[in-house]
């Protein structure tokens, strides 16, 4: 087994490599949960007044309560956009690229894109849901076979709605027979659900121990602070997995971390990670501020986007809500084009902290070859 890091100011890629692949990618196709907000606003009390001001207005305007884990915002690119975002960041830096587009729970995109003669080649690919003990964790289930793809990811769905260790335990076995498709545990000490930094990374370790036979690598995140990459260095060294990259774009900033390789195809890719060998390039953007790279990402996201591939302009057409009456209503259509007044602010101040006179801070990252 071998996982090498190598940082973007000390190497030419293409002077080794031949190919840069690129992992863990958002489309228009995830839906991302509005609950992060509650869990923010036990920490500020401002989004705390933000979150209360909006649940009045909408129950003025709705005569009902508002419920933040009914709604979910989308990213702004589309699949083809998405695809060639990251294409053409592997080759500016001289390299051939492999790009892997996951969303959550959703197999459209990397789907769709079969049907284009130019992204034929590139694998059905999704980001897992797996609920597990008093957590869950996601997944990278890159290059499914074409012609099971639906009905892997069917099945894989109904896990996910509804959980059994003995389904979870097959489906696992199932995707590792497949010599070509590659799992990758992502963002492994993430505690996305809130129950606490220690509690969720003991869960992480059990659940590594229980289906370790079926992982086959660990994901270096492009989003996450260097400081929970180390913790996932040293997680994967102990169940002796290679780290592989995962970009985790959800925004139009291309990935921070790549793979890089001399293979040519996704599935001879997914054998060199399977024998236990990943090279990972850490691009110049991962040493900015992490905070301010996530200001960078939000106003992406909040953008108005002219080119949107389903027409949703403002951000507030890709932000979504399942009401009483069980139909689905952007923000749009429940507020109006203009937000409430403390979301206006909110974005305001976003939009202020990524303004040109706002520093970005470099900061340390380990030596790499």
């Amino acid at each position: 087994m071998s996982s090498n890091l190598h940082l973007q100011s000390k190497v030419k890629p293409q002077a080794r490599f031949r190919t840069g692949v690129s992992l863990h990618s958002h489309t228009l196709y995830s839906r991302e949960s509005l609950e992060f907000i509650y869990h923010a606003a036990a920490r500020n009390p401002l989004i705390a007044a933000a979150i209360r001001h909006g649940e009045q207005r909408y129950k003025k305007f709705h005569a009902t309560k508002l419920d933040l884990g009914r709604g979910w915002w989308t990213p702004p690119l589309g699949a083809h956009e998405a695809w060639s975002l990251e294409k053409n960041q592997t080759e500016n830096l001289g390299l051939n690229g492999l790009v892997s587009l996951t969303d959550h729970d959703n197999i459209e995109a990397s789907v769709s894109l079969h049907l284009l003669d130019e992204c034929r080649e590139m694998p059905v690919s999704f980001e897992w849901t797996v609920p597990y003990a008093t957590t869950f964790f996601h997944l990278g289930v890159h290059n499914l076979s074409v012609t099971e793809a639906r009905r892997l990811f069917e099945r894989m769905d109904a896990y996910r709605r509804s959980p059994r260790s003995d389904e979870l335990t097959e489906i696992l076995a199932t995707l590792a027979a497949d010599p070509e498709t590659l799992v990758v545990f992502n963002h492994p000490l993430w505690d996305e659900s809130g129950i606490g930094h220690r509690a969720h990374a003991e869960a992480a370790k059990q659940f590594l121990q229980t289906y370790r036979p079926c992982l086959q690598a660990l994901e270096l995140n492009g989003l996450r602070p260097w400081s929970e990459n180390c913790g996932v260095v040293a997680l994967a060294a102990a169940f002796e997995k290679p780290v592989i990259s995962g970009g985790d774009r959800h925004g139009i900033e291309p990935h921070a971390m790549l793979n890089l390789t001399n293979t040519a195809t996704f599935s001879e890719f997914v054998e060199e990670v399977r024998a236990g060998w990943s090279d990972v390039l850490i691009l110049s953007h991962y040493h900015e501020s992490h905070a301010l790279r996530i200001v960078h990402n939000m106003i992406d996201v909040l953008r108005v986007r002219e080119e949107h591939a389903n027409g949703w302009r403002l951000w507030s057409d890709r932000v979504f809500y399942t009401c009483d009456d069980g139909q689905t209503r952007s923000l749009t259509e429940l507020f109006g084009a203009r937000p409430p007044f403390t979301v206006a602010l909110f974005l305001g101040a976003i939009q202020f902290a990524a303004a040109p006179h706002v520093p970005l801070y470099a900061r340390s990252v380990p030596r790499g070859r």
